[in-house]
């Protein structure tokens, strides 16, 4: 495992920095760097982290263009917190300054690289994985009771909270400044939309920023070594970058397809097909419920909060055939979808809008008329048709909220009520909420990008990629999160980031590459899971299990456990097959930390701590160290 970790304190170390260090393992070189006020340690090769200790000066680097180390502690030394705008490229980075009695946390633009940190009397606590940070005999080891409500609500914990009470990580583009014995949480960089940009050709825009993106992540690499792998499902944005990717590359690059459930034999037979269009060395596979049961405990254990997206048990399968190949990197599509407006997020925003673009008489004069008067009360189709208007009415925000899967069931059936005493059951809607009407845009499409930017992307998808390369032995690559390409979606118009302006647009920029591909925007389509979990004797006796355990940690009725499992998963196996999922990951997570869930003696103004932490660090309220 690669990474970072250290302190800054006024206080002697509570233990020796190669203590914290001991999950990084033994596989690849440690650097530390210590003096009088804190020490750094970063773990990996020479092309993914670095350590700088020159003059008081200590820079633990993780992440690409480690070479430049001397150059920010020129901007460090010249403009302070304020070099994080001058920065490009995936990283986190960690600044200690003896002289200047400071330090500084930054994570790049996408938050590609987490950062984690926990203030601990008189010390700062930073590393880049959940299990490093805890090592620290000062850190605790609480349970967040809103994490763990958030990570049911939104698949995923949203940061800055952590699973950990405490312990907080930096959002994309978010900086961290320690200074006089105050520290100061705020962002650095945020995206800037331009809502009426006339590209004259925007899908050669979109190749040039992928070989901008390609070409600043190449790293030295033996003969019998691929230097690059992709994980290809045969859509457009995978497409593309196995395209640009043989341009780029002295040899045709390695891809790598993970087939399953029904339309296993579709999905390969398309992306063997465009594979060999494009040249690349494939290999593929087909896993069923037996590999889900398995990638359980590994993505359990390599993952720093639970792992709500099933995906990333194909993610697993993809890194361990690169692995086995010799592949040191591999690279994926995510971001396509998010930056593009093809994600599944943008797909229900815009069903749920598509009675807006009808003629206002013909909705005014006639429909509401008809389904809000005359057939006000007839049930049936009429009442479903009522339904789905007053949702497309509502505000983007109110249709997540009205479309979530766990306020469907009624939190009050769902958990606990010992559990929701400790819980703000409206504060992830509100964070989406407030992440909605602050995006710098104001087209309904930028704010649903910004959406995905915010909460998504950092805190379920690139964990979840980042999980399984880890589990595999590979390092996770995201050229589509690259800043050349994040930019040039900036400046796309919104008709360009829908479903129809996405596929002209990664068409055209594939007919640039000399490639003709009949492909999709669209997702991979989702892990039947709840399919294999009423038909596999195996994962069915692991997610009850496990279930089973879960009911016993105070936070998930059992009654609707069982109501869940007996009648709600065989009515629809997609939809609640992803809550069992989520609940199994949950205890699978539990188990594996050893956590034992919420004792009752825990109080309201206990659970409130961490809250009242965030809003001091924006605030730069003063602490004693």
């Amino acid at each position: 495992m690669t990474g970072l970790c250290g302190w800054f304190s006024t206080e002697p170390p509570a233990l020796p920095l190669a203590d914290m260090a001991a999950p990084f393992g033994v596989a690849v070189p440690l650097r530390t760097g210590v003096h009088s006020l804190g020490a750094a340690a970063v773990s990996g090769g020479s092309h993914e982290a670095a350590l700088y200790h020159e003059d008081g000066l200590l820079i633990a680097h993780w992440g690409e263009r480690v070479d430049g180390l001397a150059e920010l502690a020129r901007l460090w030394r010249t403009h302070g917190a304020q070099a994080c705008a001058a920065l490009s490229g995936h990283f986190a980075f960690a600044i200690v300054d003896e002289r200047r009695a400071e330090a500084l946390l930054a994570v790049d633009r996408c938050a590609t690289r987490p950062l984690f940190y926990q203030t601990v009397g008189r010390t700062l606590l930073f590393a880049s994985s959940m299990e490093t940070l805890a090592r620290h005999p000062g850190a605790g080891r609480e349970l967040d009771p809103q994490a763990v409500f958030d990570y049911l609500y939104l698949n995923a914990v949203h940061g800055p909270r952590t699973m950990h009470a405490g312990a907080r990580r930096l959002a994309p583009g978010e900086r961290l400044h320690l200074r006089a014995g105050r520290f100061e949480r705020m962002h650095y960089w945020r995206m800037r939309y331009t809502e009426h940009a006339a590209h004259d050709a925007p899908h050669g825009a979109l190749a040039d920023a992928l070989h901008c993106a390609l070409g600043a992540g190449r790293t030295s690499h033996s003969p019998s070594q691929r230097p690059v792998g992709l994980m290809f499902a045969g859509g457009a944005g995978s497409a593309l970058l196995a395209a640009r990717l043989g341009r780029a590359a002295e040899a045709a690059p390695a891809t790598y397809t993970v087939g399953y459930g029904h339309q296993a034999g579709a999905m390969l037979n398309r992306a063997r097909a465009n594979a060999g269009r494009l040249g690349t060395w494939h290999r593929e596979t087909v896993i069923d419920a037996d590999d889900v049961a398995d990638a359980v405990a590994a993505l359990a254990l390599a993952s720093d909060a639970p792992c709500g997206d099933p995906a990333a048990v194909a993610m697993l399968f993809a890194a361990r055939m690169a692995r086995e190949d010799g592949v040191r990197r591999l690279a994926c599509g995510i971001g396509a979808a998010q930056l593009f407006g093809c994600s599944q997020q943008h797909a229900s925003l815009a069903r749920a809008g598509r009675y807006e673009r009808l003629p206002g008489a013909l909705r005014q004069l006639l429909i509401e008329p008809l389904l809000f008067g005359a057939a006000a009360r007839l049930p049936g189709a009429f009442e479903r048709m009522r339904e789905r208007i007053e949702l497309s009415m509502a505000p983007a925000p109110m249709r997540l909220r009205r479309g979530n899967a766990l306020l469907a069931h009624g939190t009050a059936a769902v958990f606990e009520p010992g559990f929701l005493e400790l819980v703000d059951p409206g504060a992830p809607g509100a964070a989406q909420e407030q992440a909605w009407w602050l995006a710098q845009g104001r087209s309904s499409v930028n704010r649903a990008v910004n959406l995905e930017l915010q909460g998504d992307l950092p805190c379920r998808l690139l964990p979840a990629f980042t999980a399984a390369c880890s589990s595999s032995g590979v390092a996770p690559a995201f050229p589509y999160l690259h800043d050349a390409v994040v930019a040039m979606s900036a400046c796309l118009a919104p008709r360009h980031k829908t479903p129809g302006g996405a596929r002209d647009l990664f068409a055209r920029a594939l007919r640039e590459a000399g490639v003709r591909l009949s492909v999709t925007p669209d997702p991979a389509p989702p892990l039947p899971f709840g399919t294999w979990l009423q038909g596999d004797a195996r994962l069915r006796a692991l997610a009850y299990d496990s279930l089973a355990a879960l009911a016993g940690r105070g936070i998930v009725r059992r009654e609707f456990i069982d109501l869940l499992l007996a009648r709600r998963l065989p009515e629809d196996p997609v939809l609640h097959g992803r809550t069992v999922w989520q609940l199994m990951m949950l205890e699978a997570w539990f188990a594996r930390r050893r956590h034992g869930g919420f004792a009752p003696a825990v109080t309201n103004r206990e659970a409130a701590a961490p809250a009242q932490a965030d809003s001091n660090a924006a605030a730069g309220v003063a602490l004693p160290i």
